[in-house]
């Protein structure tokens, strides 16, 4: 493993303006970290409103198996809408967007990376793929560790009032263990022992500590947005749709953890993550592991991040800390993005390696009937990801080494 002590003292560059950008920056920042935050107009208007002037309001219960918490105003050293201005010189850059954002900002930051710099993708979401194809075809040599991680450090909510979003940040828990994974793996100590100049990380390697998934498809696999929102969404939008309207308290209060999980809902999940094992079985790669009780109670697999294996709260009782996490609309990114990021590529993976995928099949069918978008058409591709024409080992010689075989 290399020496990196010299990433304390350069800056961090936090891509992204929303929940999670917000809650990593000012995190570090409130940590002792020189950190810029840079997002893109049109976006950067409002979800940057207020921060230049007084910085962020990190705060919330953070609740955590270990009682780790921070909190705080964070001020930041430079919020821009220049990705080149916020990289440069930075030694660690975490990409802190939806999924779709990925490609507009590595579009404007693979021209700004120098040798040297780590860049954390959070989540993951494939996008360590991406931007390693998107390199490769502009042609940039840098030398650079990218990886990406399954989930957030936080459970975070930007505060909006009034349609305007608000300087602040409401972070309700801490994870204490975190996964992720680098592109390629020969590069992986490196990556995770990184996040030690992270101050984001420092619940998760002050708690039950980082853990390296077996490759990036690994990381993908373990992220649990799609085999929790997709079925809680779909299967519990009567309860969504008529919260607050015909029973309920008000509709901002929902959640799907709180209103909509049930042993039927557990059970369709449980079957979306076999497939899931399936799938990383047949292509060679890891994946996180499960029992299948973890999956019926009201935190579900979320649970674990933050308080560990043995905190479960029972489908009799409620779950407080979940309320008006929502979503309350089928346009929301548990469908908008877990569908066509997440089930998509489960979708064409199982195509591929001969694995069959009906409850990921009609998470897809039913989401593009429902929200009357087609992704079957928009979702991501596996040449996307710049692996569609791989074999097997081909695939793991790139996962694992870097060993790219071009078409």
């Amino acid at each position: 493993m290399s020496d990196l002590s010299h990433l304390k003292d350069k800056p961090i560059a936090v891509l992204g303006g929303g929940a999670v950008a917000k809650a990593v920056s000012a995190d570090s920042a409130l940590a002792g970290a020189k950190v810029r935050i840079c997002d893109l107009e049109p976006f950067a208007s409002k979800t940057l409103f207020g921060v230049e002037r007084g910085g962020v309001k990190f705060y919330g219960d953070q609740l955590n198996l270990y009682g780790f918490s921070r909190i705080g105003q964070a001020k930041y050293d430079m919020v821009t809408t220049d990705v080149a201005a916020a990289v440069k010189g930075a030694g660690v850059i975490i990409m802190a967007t939806p999924a779709l954002g990925h490609v507009p900002f590595f579009e404007k930051l693979i021209p700004a990376l120098e040798d040297g710099q780590f860049i954390h993708i959070i989540p993951d979401n494939f996008g360590s793929l991406i931007l390693r194809r998107m390199m490769r075809e502009a042609g940039c040599t840098k030398k650079v560790t990218i990886g990406g991680w399954s989930s957030s450090p936080y459970g975070s909510r930007v505060d909006i009032k009034g349609g305007v979003i608000l300087p602040s940040i409401r972070v309700y828990y801490r994870a204490i263990t975190l996964r992720g994974a680098s592109l390629p793996s020969a590069d992986q100590d490196d990556f995770l022992a990184s996040t030690k100049y992270i101050g984001a990380f420092d619940g998760v390697n002050g708690g039950d500590g980082v853990v390296g998934g077996d490759t990036v498809m690994d990381t993908g696999f373990s992220n649990v947005n799609p085999v929790l929102h997709c079925p809680g969404v779909i299967l519990g939008v009567g309860t969504m749709e008529n919260y607050g309207v015909v029973f309920g308290d008000e509709k901002t209060k929902f959640s799907i953890y709180s209103h909509a999980y049930c042993p039927s809902i557990s059970r369709v999940q449980l079957k979306f993550y076999e497939e899931q094992c399936k799938l990383a079985a047949a292509m060679g790669v890891g994946i996180q592991q499960y029992d299948p009780k973890d999956f019926f109670s009201r935190e579900n697999l979320l649970g674990q991040e933050y308080m560990g294996k043995d905190y479960v709260i029972p489908f009799e009782e409620q779950d407080p800390i979940q309320f008006g996490t929502g979503p309350f609309t089928i346009h929301n990114r548990y469908i908008t993005e877990d569908i066509p990021v997440g089930c998509h590529v489960y979708q064409e993976l199982g195509k591929k390696f001969g694995v069959p995928t009906p409850v990921v099949d009609s998470m897809v069918t039913l989401a593009s009937v429902m929200a009357e978008m087609d992704f079957q058409a928009t979702g991501y591709t596996l040449d996307h990801l710049g692996i569609g024409h791989m074999n097997k080992e081909e695939m793991l010689k790139y996962l694992k080494e870097g060993v790219y075989k071009a078409k």
